[in-house]
């Protein structure tokens, strides 16, 4: 288990961090992006838990919020790491968990007739923030991807972990019955309004 005695260190004040091998490198570097934005997604994932207490999806999102641990520790450790300890890496089973999670809450919803927009109940709203926020850190995996190797199963996970975000955002507007659609041209003024 980590212990953690001193919260700030000063290491990181000259804009500098350390990936979980120990090398330094800019605050700015794709790699520390990816891990800011999975971090970013638990702590909306953590707002949307507060939102929907006693929601059936409660218990999907805590698993979530520990895989979403588990991919910054995976993209910490550059694949080539030579470390005292393994480092922690994810696996095709984290990405089938979730599919099996998709078809379940995907199994009770209204069929969709209309792109929607995020909002209706605060759960949901809070689950569209999360799955826009999973989406930058997939882009991002993405973009760290093409200059260096990293595990694979991350950008299939996070691939995965948006859909399912998106379907929970459904069932918590009443399995989509509340959902917002989106009306495209809706506020658009015909040419003959405006003579």
């Amino acid at each position: 288990m980590v212990k953690l005695d001193t919260i700030y260190t000063r290491g990181g004040d000259s804009g500098d961090t350390s990936f979980g091998d120990g090398s330094r490198h800019s605050k700015t570097h794709p790699r520390i992006r990816a891990c800011g934005d999975a971090d970013e997604a638990n702590c909306f994932i953590g707002i949307a838990r507060l939102h929907g207490k006693g929601a059936p999806c409660d218990a999907v999102l805590a698993e979530l919020q520990n895989d979403l641990f588990d991919i910054g520790a995976d993209l910490c450790q550059p694949l080539d790491s030579q470390t005292k300890y393994a480092p922690k890496r994810i696996t095709a089973d984290y990405t089938s968990r979730l599919e099996a999670h998709i078809d379940k809450a995907n199994a009770d919803l209204q069929p969709l007739r209309s792109f929607i927009l995020p909002g209706g109940s605060a759960l949901a709203s809070w689950l569209h923030v999360a799955r826009a926020v999973a989406r930058r850190c997939e882009r991002n995996v993405i973009d760290l991807h093409r200059s260096t190797a990293i595990n694979p199963h991350v950008i299939t996970y996070l691939n995965r972990l948006s859909d399912l975000l998106f379907v929970l955002a459904r069932q918590a507007n009443d399995n989509g019955a509340t959902d917002v659609l989106w009306q495209p041209a809706k506020n658009q003024r015909s040419s003959e309004s405006e003579h």
